[in-house]
């Protein structure tokens, strides 16, 4: 076979159909890469509770790329480490009185699996906490007594604009923040300098891969790092313009098979 290649995929909007599928196609292929040698692993800003059974249905046995890069770990190799990168809790909790001064709808705090909400929400807890109860639901700056992961803020539409300004001119050097897509309008905050790239590539270095045989797929703004990192940074067609232009390559669709198209079409490494 050809020397192994990393293949890094994104979920939501990329590996994932819009109902949440890994489609026929692409799913098969990546079995068949697994079988030739190659690496298949998940980036994604999913916490690993909402992203295991992907992983779990792909069959992987690579480390996988939580938080945006927040948590890396090896599901089964303890040798790998656990590579976690939280604020600091009192960085987390002047954020999260920041945040309640512009009286935002509500604010989720997850330290790796643990979930800690300011009010009770049924969306929320349907769509990102997997239907699981969280853990503390009450005043986060009572609760929050570790340092999380990520802070999730659910703010006003009106106010998302004017909130990251603040967080950007009073936090930037200590936090970094990214925009989930409508319809959630979700602002992420995790601790500065930690992307998805920063995840790849304590992967890459596990396997000892370099980034010319690194093949990334995303699809949004958190995914910009590891796009340009990548020796085949590749953006879906439904991706967001400005992760286009980065991208080495703009592939079909994520209801297209747009990952088994360029793995076979362009990069032929079958």
């Amino acid at each position: 076979m050809t020397q192994p290649y990393l293949i890094a995929l994104d979920l939501d909007g990329t590996l994932l159909t819009d109902e949440k599928k890994i489609p026929r196609k692409t799913k098969e292929m990546l079995f068949t890469l697994i079988e030739k040698g190659h690496h298949v692993c998940i980036s994604t800003g999913r916490p690993y509770r909402s992203s295991n059974m992907y992983y779990e249905e792909l069959g992987l046995k690579t480390p996988i790329v939580n938080f945006n890069g927040a948590f890396v770990h090896h599901p089964h190799d303890a040798g790998f480490g656990i590579h976690h990168s939280p604020l600091e809790l009192d960085v987390a909790k002047r954020i999260i009185q920041a945040c309640e001064t512009f009286k935002v709808k509500n604010i989720m705090v997850e330290v790796l699996d643990d979930v800690y909400l300011k009010k009770h929400d049924e969306v929320i807890v349907n769509t990102f906490i997997m239907n699981e109860n969280p853990l503390q639901i009450g005043d986060l700056q009572k609760t929050l007594t570790e340092d999380p992961t990520a802070i999730l803020v659910h703010p006003e539409d009106h106010h998302i604009a004017e909130l990251r300004s603040m967080l950007e001119q009073e936090h930037a050097e200590v936090v970094d923040q990214r925009v989930w897509a409508a319809p959630w309008n979700i602002i992420e905050v995790i601790r500065s300098g930690i992307n998805k790239a920063t995840g790849l590539e304590k992967v890459a270095a596990y396997y000892n891969v370099p980034k010319e045989r690194i093949v990334a797929f995303g699809d949004e703004d958190n995914d910009f790092e590891m796009i340009e990192y990548a020796g085949h940074g590749v953006a879906m067609e439904n991706a967001i313009d400005e992760l286009k232009n980065r991208a080495d390559y703009v592939t079909l669709s994520n209801e297209e098979e747009g990952i088994a198209h360029y793995l076979q079409n362009v990069l032929a490494i079958l």
